[in-house]
């Protein structure tokens, strides 16, 4: 009869191995990484009207006011973003605002082939005084033929293309110029052109994809000499990063650091925007930095 004291020993495989609870913080830090991916994914489709005054005395007492819409990089067929069904529910959008003037900012889609399609498809905007837009770098993609064939695709869809040109939209009984660039990077902008037919006497709103531009045309004079020519410049590409702080590093910021993203008064007569799009590009992601759709009215200092 085994003594008492006597205990069996337990048996324990040699290999067996003790097992650790995870904490809490893992599966917390795990969560916050899904929950910042998913949200990565969503903040492209919240869409942001931001509205803005600009008061200047180059609009006639008796127009009194100008309500512009503006919208830049559209990038359609940028999956899984910015479908037919997205660019219908953009261009709604757009018509609820009841424009006077709706203004393009360029990057239409991918490819200057996708920039054409996008025209042929794009359902009516509406505004009183008429669509006009200018090309992006994705829009003047090779072939250079292309360029004909797009700028048909925007007459036919109701957008007056304005290239390398300065058109005048008559608004009471004063006219207002368009002044639009050539895309600085795929392109042949001919700023000096462009300036030699506006005066700063008149309301002159410039028109160009890249911000990167915006130095040259603040020094380059009018048909008058005068470097205050253009009261409005609305520019687009950088996406304002389209990744806060991040974006920069991966490629997503297109920007020289000078024009980033919002508003800028360089001088007192001149006023800036450099839109963060509509779109995305290169990454279907944006953090901090939601699309915008900018209602603008402009007002007369009268």
């Amino acid at each position: 009869m085994p003594s008492k004291r006597y205990q069996p020993r337990r048996y324990q495989a040699r290999h067996a191995r003790r097992v650790f609870p995870v904490p809490r913080s893992v599966f917390i830090a795990l969560g916050v990484v899904v929950l910042l991916f998913v949200y990565l994914l969503v903040e492209p489709r919240l869409l942001q009207v931001e509205s803005r005054t600009v008061v200047t005395s180059a609009l006639s007492g008796d127009v009194k006011q100008l309500r512009i819409v503006y919208v830049s990089d559209i990038h359609y067929g940028a999956w899984p973003y910015l479908t037919q069904g997205d660019v219908e529910e953009l261009v709604s959008r757009i018509n609820a605002q009841n424009a006077d003037l709706v203004l393009l900012g360029g990057d239409y889609a991918q490819d200057s082939d996708g920039a054409i399609a996008f025209f042929r498809s794009l359902p009516t905007i509406r505004a009183s005084y008429g669509v006009y837009g200018v090309v992006g770098n994705h829009d003047r993609t090779l072939p250079e033929s292309n360029l004909a064939l797009l700028r048909s695709a925007m007459i036919q869809s109701g957008v007056t293309p304005i290239v390398n040109e300065v058109t005048s939209v008559r608004v009471g009984r004063q006219d207002i110029y368009l002044a639009g660039l050539d895309d600085v990077s795929n392109g042949w902008p001919d700023l000096a052109g462009v300036a030699s037919q506006c005066r700063s006497s008149d309301l002159v709103i410039l028109l160009c994809h890249d911000p990167s531009i915006i130095e040259e045309a603040l020094s380059t004079p009018d048909m008058n000499g005068s470097k205050s020519w253009f009261d409005l410049g609305l520019f687009g590409h950088t996406h304002g990063g389209q990744v806060a702080l991040l974006g920069p590093l991966l490629g997503l910021g297109h920007s020289d650091g000078l024009y980033t993203r919002g508003w800028y008064a360089p001088t007192r007569s001149t006023t800036l925007l450099v839109s963060r799009g509509a779109g995305t590009s290169v990454l279907p992601f944006r953090l901090g930095c939601r699309p915008q759709l900018h209602v603008i009215t402009i007002k007369s200092q009268e």
